[in-house]
């Protein structure tokens, strides 16, 4: 048979879903690109955990640790190899595990059955927002600057995110009020607010004990959801304050989770609170959970079993107590901010600051903080610097889902070491100076 000689087929871009032509989706592309492009450039842009903390033989031992767990549990031999190649159920095999854990790490006490595992906390937005914003009348709020995850998994859903500005102190109640009473306005039903609380990213920013409980009567008078995301706590030194869903004695929170920043990124395994009650037009009673698991069947069908055994083979070496396992990582991660913030002192004094309008937050924990500069930090700025200075950061304005951030930039302190903190700090400064003098 003679083949035909086709011409590829061209796709308009135009043609196909908006998303994919919003700049949100293409932020993430560009700093990696910029991160390759420049190799000996100190870079303050990942937020991702340190490298020396991970041993490749302890997956295996994490494994076998977990395998053992299903024996002593009376699972069978064929029950046991089904656990880890198989599918699995789409809700996930070790959600007794997880609820244990959050009961002891963060007195959040639910049954498992409230419990969704997922592919990383990306895909647990993604389904609480499938299920929550039901048409263009329901609103997403969103606490901002805003992880750009939240608002891309809002994009590709065709939902535009309504920005609640956070203060120079982080997030502040009386402002999402005014946002929501806009959105009723408008004739719109505020439906969920998304939120880092603790150590948010990417400002750096912690919402105050007084400001979450707040938060939590708001949305019981205004009755909508707060969708939590707050992984950088047990990676934070010191005592932290409650999760608002510890807190939450309505029902109001879906707890966002991730065991990406404190046990193993490449397992890619987050998790869903949803223990919020779902009654049918026949009255029969169920769970956000079990909505978010049907979503969940038609996307990913389930979370990889085999990194969910790696994942229950840690919670298990720690009695479920994964702040145990994250003592050293959490001071590694203190003293990186503490180093980091001395050193801007050090390159900054206060006369410099004042002089060039500099300035920056002093967050207690997490990876990120945030510098104001009296310049904008934007893509070609962000090039100058890795080209001219070897140094990479992150603008701010990726952050904003409806515009700002245009003088500020974010620094992540999580992946680099002291000595790498030390000089990517002086050559920040460097052109930091250098733009500044520019600008003037």
């Amino acid at each position: 048979m003679a083949l035909v000689d086709m011409a590829a087929v061209t796709l308009r871009k135009e043609e196909l879903h908006a998303s994919v032509g919003d700049p949100v989706l293409d932020t993430m592309n560009f700093l990696n690109e910029i991160t390759h492009r420049y190799p000996k450039a100190i870079s303050f842009a990942p937020g991702r955990p340190y490298d020396g903390f991970f041993d490749v033989e302890e997956i295996f031992t994490h494994i076998r640790r977990y395998l053992d767990h299903l024996e002593q549990g009376g699972a069978t031999p064929g029950e046991i190899r089904n656990a880890l190649f198989q599918y699995g159920p789409t809700s996930g095999q070790i959600r007794a595990l997880i609820a244990d854990s959050l009961r002891k790490d963060e007195n959040i006490d639910v049954r498992p059955e409230s419990v969704v595992v997922t592919v990383g906390c990306q895909e647990a937005m993604f389904l609480a927002l499938r299920a929550l914003i039901a048409g263009p009348d329901d609103a997403l709020l969103v606490s901002s600057p805003c992880y750009v995850g939240i608002t891309g998994a809002a994009r590709l859903l065709g939902i535009e995110p309504i920005a609640v500005e956070e203060g120079r102190d982080g997030f502040r109640c009386a402002d999402l009020e005014t946002a929501l009473d806009a959105e009723r306005a408008r004739g719109r039903r505020p439906r969920a607010f998304y939120v880092v609380p603790d150590h948010s990213n990417p400002s750096g920013t912690t919402m105050s004990l007084e400001e979450r409980h707040a938060l939590l009567e708001l949305a019981a008078r205004e009755d909508f959801l707060v969708l939590e995301d707050s992984p950088y706590r047990l990676v934070s030194p010191g005592r932290q304050l409650p999760t608002l869903k510890s807190l939450d004695r309505e029902q109001r929170v879906v707890h966002l989770g991730s065991y990406s920043k404190t046990l193993f990124p490449g397992a890619r395994v987050g998790f869903a609170v949803a223990d919020q009650r779902v009654v049918d037009k026949d009255g029969n009673p169920g769970l956000l959970a079990d909505e978010l698991t049907k979503i969940k069947s038609m996307v990913t069908v389930n979370t990889s079993p085999l990194s969910q055994a790696v994942v229950a083979g840690m919670l298990l070496a720690a009695d479920g107590r994964t702040s145990e396992l994250n003592t050293e990582t959490s001071a590694y991660y203190g003293e990186a901010m503490q180093a980091i913030l001395a050193r801007l002192d050090e390159c900054f004094p206060q006369q410099d600051r004042d002089a060039l309008g500099v300035r920056w937050n002093r967050p207690d924990g997490g990876f990120f903080l945030t510098v104001d500069v009296p310049f904008r930090t934007d893509s070609a700025a962000l090039v100058r610097s890795a080209e001219d200075h070897g140094v990479i950061w992150t603008p701010m304005s990726y952050f904003y889902p409806q515009g700002g951030g245009e003088h500020s930039l974010r620094l992540s302190v999580s992946y680099l070491t002291q000595a790498d903190v030390s000089e990517g700090v002086a050559r920040l400064a460097q052109f930091i100076k250098s733009e500044s003098t520019n600008a003037g």
